[in-house]
């Protein structure tokens, strides 16, 4: 008799293979007591295991069991039963005629924002009720979740590794259990994987389904995790209104992180799908423009966790920040085009590399070092004007055309969580500046202190701007911005003043 018509238990003949891992191979199957197909997971255990490593080997695949049954909830795999072939545990689990999302992308393609946006929702859902259940997946990843032929359901599979509350962890001191490329920061610190591990997970895998490739993949398993713990996902290219959903997701410290429940109302609130992103209308001749949006705010944030639903602009999440030049647009009224009006653009790089101390290059030709009596030091372009703002908070640089201009803050700053500053912020620039795009929002260090860059277009009376916000600062010290705005036209030669503010700004005392 060959395996494909083997009788396990007693009961289930064996049809055909499904999947083969790692850890056991699941087989279609037929219950010849109830006369229904169901999925057989056999466990393979590697020759020559010690007694106690297989030990531990059964002990999962029957947790895995209990975990899943604990949950009541049509986007998780059910099972029926757990019997013993040849010494050997099987799981008997409900049969879904379906592909892996793993398998999907593989053979067709990445999914557009649509399609991921309703699986997401699902993961989502069925996460947050094993959540509630007591049951942590930490597996979460493509080749998890099922999708059915018929697009009837989205089931999350495999809690081989799960943790419940309620029992003691399977796993040796210094063993890493799960997936590299869709591990969260915390987990790979060695740290308590709760369920803002789940929901990063969640985000690396919608990442995936958009993208084609995990977010932080690299060559070795050691310039993965360094990737997920210390750099901004790869620019997404075609995740669309998804951008920030995504980002929000792999924020690095859980506190930080959208939670499962953010992202079902995120998606929920689109229905399970979003908008596909369209070219704006080109605004009329005489609409109000925005003038230079700005730098950092002394504003103290109110303290909430959350973001506004219902944002689908395109664009990458915060995922650490303070202050920055949008605080400026939120305190004046619209007016004309002037130097700090964003604009659109391609420009995606990662930000500022860590540095402490780090030393500062001589004065580049067609650049002179100002002193400024704000408190600061920095290279800016020769023939630029300073002028400073109403407060002597803020001060700008402005080209001779006056479009273009490099805006630098100090302020006092009494928050202690910069994305959620940030996210308050947001809606504010968004209101105020005609055709609002941001673009990212990324989290780094610079000059030793926490930091983020906030990047984004708008379009002002005769043109569209782009502007980019470095914020960076220690709590209860004073916040520091920097801050380029120009022509999107011009973006391209734009952009490297603000490379070299970022390289040569230095903190020093007031003049």
């Amino acid at each position: 008799m060959t395996d494909e018509d083997r009788l396990v238990a007693g009961r289930y003949r064996l049809s055909r293979q499904l999947g083969r891992g790692g850890m056991g191979t699941v087989w279609l199957a037929g219950d010849a007591l109830l006369d229904r197909p169901v999925a057989v997971k056999e466990l393979r255990v590697p020759p020559h295991l010690e007694e106690n490593e297989r030990a531990r080997l059964y002990e999962r695949t029957r947790r895995e069991a209990r975990s899943a049954a604990r949950i009541s909830h049509p986007g998780v795999i059910i099972v029926h039963d757990v019997v013993e072939e040849a010494g050997l545990p099987c799981i008997v689990m409900e049969y879904v005629p379906s592909r892996s999302l793993g398998d999907v992308l593989r053979e067709d393609g990445p999914l557009t924002p649509q399609e991921a946006a309703r699986t997401g929702m699902a993961m989502a859902s069925a996460l947050r009720a094993a959540h509630a259940a007591g049951v942590l997946h930490r597996d979460v990843k493509p080749g998890n979740v099922l999708l059915h032929e018929e697009g009837e359901r989205i089931v999350l599979t495999d809690f081989g590794i799960a943790a419940a509350s309620d029992t003691e962890t399977l796993t040796r001191t210094g063993e890493f259990v799960g997936s590299i490329n869709y591990a969260s920061p915390e987990r790979m610190r060695g740290g308590e994987a709760g369920p803002a591990a789940d929901a990063w997970a969640l985000g690396a895998t919608l990442y995936e389904a958009v993208e084609g490739v995990p977010p932080f993949a690299r060559d070795t398993w050691v310039e993965t995790a360094y990737a997920a713990a210390s750099e901004p996902p790869r620019t997404m290219e075609r995740a669309g209104p998804l951008r920030e959903l995504i980002e929000g997701l792999l924020a690095k410290e859980p506190d930080d992180r959208f939670t499962l429940e953010q992202a079902e109302e995120w998606l929920s609130a689109t229905g399970g799908t979003v908008p596909l992103p369209t070219q704006p209308e080109a605004p009329d001749a005489g609409a109000p423009t925005p003038p230079w949006p700005p730098a950092a705010t002394a504003r103290t944030p109110v303290r909430r966790r959350g973001f506004r639903v219902g944002t689908l602009a395109a664009g990458v999440v915060a995922v650490a920040a303070i202050a920055g030049g949008a605080w400026w647009l939120t305190q004046q009224g619209s007016s004309g085009d002037g130097p700090g009006s964003p604009g659109p653009s391609a420009s995606h790089t990662s930000g500022p590399s860590p540095s402490a101390t780090p030393s500062r290059p001589p004065v580049a030709e067609g650049y002179h070092r100002v002193k400024d009596r704000l408190g600061f030091s920095v290279d800016v372009p020769d023939g630029w004007q300073r002028k400073e703002q109403a407060g002597g908070e803020q001060v700008d640089y402005v080209a001779p055309s006056g479009l273009t201009g490099l805006k630098f803050g100090v302020l006092d700053f009494a928050g202690n969580s910069p994305i959620k500053h940030w996210r308050e912020l947001e809606p504010e620039v968004e209101e105020k500046s005609p055709d609002y795009r941001r673009l990212r929002m990324n989290a780094t260090t610079y000059l030793g202190q926490d930091a983020a860059i906030w990047e984004y277009t708008w379009q002002g009376r005769t043109r569209s701007y782009h502007a980019v916000d470095l914020g960076f600062a220690q709590e209860g010290a004073q916040h520091y911005a920097l801050y380029l705005s120009a022509p999107d036209a011009e973006w391209g030669t734009a952009k490297k003043y603000f490379d070299m503010a970022v390289k040569t700004f230095r903190v020093s005392d007031k003049g």
